[in-house]
């Protein structure tokens, strides 16, 4: 089992940065793929971006490449969305998530979900 709680959304200007944290229970936390979906108001749930178990495969939605950066860290269970030029189109509520199998953009692949973190871009 593992549980997830994202930490770090808030109200941003459009172009500023803002940095979400994902923090996992569990002893084999290093051994799960993990991601990021969003979620805005009266859309359907998309992928932002993933990174696999060791961190050394990484994959993003087209429309935050180049802004958004996922990271991990093993040792402290963790893992991170920065987000820079934000954009009001960014606007969501932000969820991380876990795969025990797999790696991508699929939500079928992830088993585990956090319960998301409100990202609100002001234009």
């Amino acid at each position: 089992q593992v549980q997830l709680v994202e930490s770090g959304g808030g109200l941003v200007q459009a172009g500023g940065s803002l940095r979400l944290s994902c923090a996992a229970s569990g002893r084999t936390f290093s051994s799960y793929a993990m991601g990021w979906f969003r979620q805005a108001p009266g859309k359907e749930r998309e992928f932002v971006a993933a990174i696999d178990w060791s961190g050394g495969r990484l994959n993003y939605a087209d429309s935050v490449k180049g802004r958004f950066t996922i990271s991990r860290d093993n040792a402290k269970k963790t893992i991170y969305l920065q987000m820079n030029s934000l954009k009001f189109e960014d606007s969501a509520v932000y969820y991380c998530a876990a795969a025990s199998y797999g790696f991508g953009y699929k939500e079928d692949n992830y088993n585990y979900w956090g319960q998301g973190t409100q990202v609100t871009v002001s234009s």
